[in-house]
């Protein structure tokens, strides 16, 4: 059931629905959250049924403001705050020391729970109204089957689950990818996953340098070698390398075979690789970081709603702002 943001009670009837245990996807800046009461485990748990989620693969427990982290947090430690400070609301998320008896199914069991306060208006008053109605925060991974591809509209949530599913629309999410997760349970920032926030800007908001993950840092959300994959067969590849396939399979065209040597229908996506090759679908991936991450889960979409079998996709450019497209391709490539 679509709810639109802007019709009168909208927000207020969500908020009922995650007051009473409900699920309820929702837009942030990221992508559509799936969200329930994290202050509640059984809520939380239907999370985890409903994504086919492994339980103890973490989730992202969602506050309106600093002052509602203290409800998760057993220590807040000078190093979140200073993020915080920087960054919310916004797409970054905090690991901290979980608070004992409370969220243990949204944070997978660990000691630790992640945070975020996002940015959008629509996630902002229900976050507010819920908490009105005595909830303390909202676990919220993204709106979909676990391991596939994020929705970044209401449309792709409901492809996903269907009309039974409670979608507060507010429309196309601006950022596209997800929050970046800087684990700061321990002392030193640990990052853990990159989003759209540069590895630059994070240190310079930590007064430190930032740490690569080692054996003892926390699971996080979305941190699997495997993930964010279209139903598609994804291989990324480097422009030459992307050009000389689709000349082999432009010759093959030619000669009346419209599949590849595996006899996969094609799609590319690419900046630098002109569209032409016969046969193949072609997405042109903007040439501007923001705008990409923006269009990326959306454009995977749809290519696999058009039925190829086989996404070409060349690697974006090596500069610090592209890590986050970076990490969700290399993602959604692995086998």
């Amino acid at each position: 059931m679509r709810l639109d943001a802007q019709a009168p009670g909208a927000i207020e009837a969500a908020a009922q629905r995650l007051a009473a245990g409900e699920l309820v996807a929702f837009p942030t800046e990221t992508v559509y959250g799936l969200g329930a009461r994290a202050d509640v485990d059984e809520a939380a748990a239907r999370i985890f049924a409903a994504k086919g989620r492994p339980t103890g693969h973490p989730l992202i427990v969602h506050v309106a403001d600093v002052a509602g982290a203290a409800a998760f947090a057993g220590h807040w430690p000078p190093l979140a705050q200073r993020l915080a400070e920087r960054f919310w609301p916004g797409p970054l998320t905090v690991i901290v020391p979980r608070a004992e008896g409370i969220a243990a199914t949204a944070a997978g069991g660990q000691p630790t729970v992640g945070l975020r306060c996002p940015a959008h208006p629509v996630a902002q008053a229900l976050l507010r109204a819920a908490a009105e109605q005595g909830v303390r925060g909202v676990a919220a991974p993204s709106a979909n089957r676990f391991g596939r591809v994020s929705p970044t509209t209401a449309e792709h949530v409901l492809a996903e689950f269907g009309d039974d599913m409670t979608v507060l629309d507010g429309g196309a999410c601006g950022v596209g990818i997800e929050s970046a997760i800087v684990d700061c349970s321990r002392g030193m920032p640990v990052l853990l996953r990159p989003g759209m926030l540069t590895a630059a800007e994070i240190e310079a908001a930590a007064g430190q340098r930032l740490h690569a993950p080692d054996a003892a840092a926390p699971r996080a959300s979305g941190t699997l070698a495997s993930h964010y994959a279209p139903q598609a067969k994804v291989r990324l590849m480097p422009a030459a390398a992307l050009r000389d396939a689709l000349q082999v399979f432009g010759q093959a065209a030619k000669a009346g075979n419209t599949r590849t040597p595996g006899g996969k229908t094609l799609a590319v996506y690419s900046r630098t690789v002109p569209a032409g090759t016969a046969a193949v679908l072609h997405r042109r991936m903007p040439d501007d970081a923001a705008r990409a991450a923006q269009q990326l889960f959306a454009t995977l979409r749809e290519l696999d709603a058009a039925g190829v079998s086989l996404i070409w996709v060349e690697q974006p450019p090596p500069g610090p702002e592209w890590d986050g497209v970076r990490d969700r391709l290399q993602r959604a490539a692995a086998e």
